[in-house]
């Protein structure tokens, strides 16, 4: 096993984070000096995980014809080029299309890690290293605003997006030095690379598509939340652009605890009961959130409080939900896993910008938008899980 791949992989996975949380305390300002809405400015988010998703279709069949080593370097390169690109924009589309670009970028190393992952062990210590990426995925949203608000406050908020470029340049040295090829010898690489029938057998894989669309309801949840959450605090609550780091750095780090708790909790109750106690505890966030809204303080610090806490369970969900709902999404693929990992994210991740994109044209305020959306995936998808006549969609399987 490449047990030594593991950290050249966590270094890898940064990226796709980075450009998500990074600017978050700058939203406002950005606004501000673009001359355009906080929804204009969400969007920024939303192009940027749409583009990863779609790119995933693209690039994961490219994964498996020509490996995962040059897709990997090639993603960490247009990353860098598209991080200096989104520094210099002058004009708000030109930040747009260079969040298009990165999220392009960024979906080339993630399909790169988590095939490699899936290449290298079985189904059940995939689940287990997967949650250990998604902690590393995790550590950034603790960190990266801090950072981001300090780089903003010091050299303008430009400065969020050359660290971004600098840091792509540090693991594209790391990756051409440690990270050796981890395609297997019995990889389909035949037929043309964007033909149907490369993509039919794993949309009409049943267990994987309730499983993606899983991931696809956490990921959308936690958009939500992010997207939403600078312009209530900062804007809407008064919250200052470091309270704001603080407050989200707290909610990051329960989300990091329940990611390095996850493997435990899998190990003790399996992936199925795992992705059931992570979807309850979505709905539970969704529940406190409204019991908060209805009933509790909603002004200054106390009202930021009252947004924030429930999220922390929805942090926590999502800790839980992604590893084992990744790894039996992917347990049926093993000798075309590019593939089956290209479409699990573009349905996570394109899904969920989709779903929210629409919820940010509803009006609605951030605590409705959360609990609407959140509330409403994970009740259907374990209503789901309730149905004997459903259970081939996702009773646990394991790699032939």
């Amino acid at each position: 096993m490449r047990k030594n791949i593991l950290p050249v992989l966590m270094t890898m996975v940064v990226l796709s984070p980075l450009a998500i949380d990074i600017y978050l305390p700058s939203m406002p300002v950005m606004a501000t000096e673009f001359n355009v809405s906080a929804s204009e400015v969400q969007s920024t988010l939303v192009l940027f995980l749409f583009a990863m998703g779609i790119g995933q279709i693209l690039i994961g069949p490219l994964a498996d014809r020509f490996g995962r080593r040059p897709i990997a370097i090639a993603g960490i390169v247009l990353y860098g080029l598209s991080s200096l690109l989104g520094a210099m924009a002058v004009q708000f589309e030109w930040l747009q299309i260079a969040r298009i670009l990165q999220g392009i970028a960024a979906c080339a190393t993630s399909i790169v890690v988590f095939s490699a992952v899936r290449d290298s062990f079985n189904s059940q210590q995939s689940a287990h290293y997967y949650s250990y990426l998604n902690g590393v995925i995790c550590v950034i949203p603790a960190l990266a605003p801090t950072l981001g608000g300090l780089l903003a406050l010091q050299f303008g908020w430009r400065a969020t997006f050359i660290f971004m470029a600098l840091f792509a340049i540090l693991v594209l040295l790391i990756v051409l030095y440690r990270l050796p090829e981890t395609r297997p010898e019995n990889t389909d690489t035949s037929g043309r690379l964007y033909h149907w029938e490369r993509f039919k057998p794993v949309l009409r894989e049943p267990h994987f598509m309730f499983y993606a669309l899983a991931c696809m309801a956490g990921m959308a949840s936690i958009l939500t939340y992010v997207s939403y959450a600078p312009d209530w605090l900062i804007r809407h609550l008064g919250i200052s652009e470091l309270g704001f780091s603080a407050l989200f750095g707290l909610n990051a780090a329960v989300n990091i605890a329940a990611c390095f708790c996850a493997p435990m909790v899998i190990k003790r109750f399996g992936n199925r009961p795992t992705v059931i106690i992570a979807l309850s505890t979505l709905l539970a966030s969704a529940v406190l959130q409204f019991i908060g809204q209805q009933w509790g303080p909603n002004a200054g610090l106390a009202g930021a409080f009252t947004f924030m806490l429930p999220m922390m369970l929805l942090c926590i969900g999502f800790a839980l939900l992604l590893g084992p709902a990744t790894s039996m999404a992917l347990s049926a693929f093993g000798e075309r896993a590019g593939t089956a990992s290209a479409m699990l994210g573009c349905i996570q991740m394109s899904g969920a910008a989709l779903l929210a994109g629409l919820t940010q044209q509803t009006g609605l305020s951030a605590p409705y938008a959360v609990i609407v959306l959140m509330g409403s995936l994970s009740l259907s998808l374990l209503l789901m899980m309730l149905m004997p006549r459903l259970n081939h969609w996702h009773q646990e399987q394991f790699a032939s």
